[in-house]
C-alpha cells in the first residue's frame, strides 16, 4: 500500500527539473492516486473525440493555464474538478515532478495528489470518454512498458507506451507516468 507520506517524502528528495517556458503555453496536470478495492490506483481519463487536441488519448486529469490560476498547482486542480468533479480540497497533493514540453506546445507540470476514495466523480463528457482506473502493479510489469523511437521535425526521442488491459498509454502520459514509479520505487524491473 502507498503511503501518502512515503511519496511526498520520496518525491522531496528530487528537486524537480524546471524548464523555460519560452513560447510555450503553460500547463499542468495532475497524477491522481487512491486505494481502489484494496489496491493501489491511478486515475486516467481517454480524452473525448470532440476535443481539438489528442483526441481519444489517454491522459491525466489537467489542461492549459487560466489568467484566474495563482498557480500551475491551481491549474491542475481547477482542471481535474473540471473534468472529473474531484473538488480541490478533497486533493492532498503530495509533490510534483519535472517539467515536460509536449509536442503540442505546451509545458507542462505535472503534480501528484491523493483523495479519498470512494468518490463520486462527475465526469465531464464534453471532455473526457472514458475514465480509466489502472492498478498501480500492473504498471511494475516490466512486459507492459516498452520504448520506441520517434521522429518529430527532424529530431529523434523516445516515446513511453504502458500496454494495460487493452488499453496504450503512451506519450507526455506514459513519460510522466514512469516518472512517478521510479521516484517512488515503484517500476519494478522497467529499464
Amino acid at each position: 500500500m502507498l503511503d501518502p507520506d512515503l511519496i511526498s517524502s520520496a518525491l522531496e528528495r528530487h528537486l524537480p527539473r524546471a524548464l523555460p517556458q519560452a513560447g510555450l503555453r503553460p500547463a499542468a496536470v495532475l497524477l491522481p492516486i487512491y486505494r481502489r478495492q484494496g489496491r493501489d490506483t491511478v486515475l486516467l481519463t481517454r480524452r473525448s473525440d470532440r476535443l481539438n487536441h489528442h483526441r481519444g488519448e489517454i491522459s491525466f486529469p489537467g489542461g492549459a493555464r487560466n489568467a484566474d490560476d495563482v498557480d500551475l498547482r491551481a491549474t491542475a486542480l481547477r482542471e481535474t474538478e473540471e473534468e472529473m468533479g474531484i473538488r480541490a480540497g478533497d486533493v492532498s497533493v503530495l509533490g510534483r515532478l519535472d517539467d515536460f514540453v509536449s509536442v503540442a506546445g505546451y509545458h507542462v507540470t505535472p503534480f501528484v495528489g491523493t483523495f479519498r476514495y470512494p468518490y463520486p466523480f462527475v465526469v465531464n463528457r464534453e471532455e473526457i470518454a472514458e475514465v480509466l482506473e489502472v492498478d498501480l502493479e500492473q504498471l511494475r510489469d516490466p512486459a507492459v512498458f516498452r520504448k520506441e523511437n520517434w521522429s518529430h521535425r527532424g529530431r529523434q526521442f523516445p516515446v513511453c507506451f504502458y500496454t494495460v488491459d487493452g488499453n496504450e498509454i503512451w506519450g507526455l502520459t506514459a513519460a510522466i507516468l514512469r516518472q512517478f514509479l521510479k521516484r517512488v520505487s515503484l517500476r519494478g524491473q522497467v529499464a
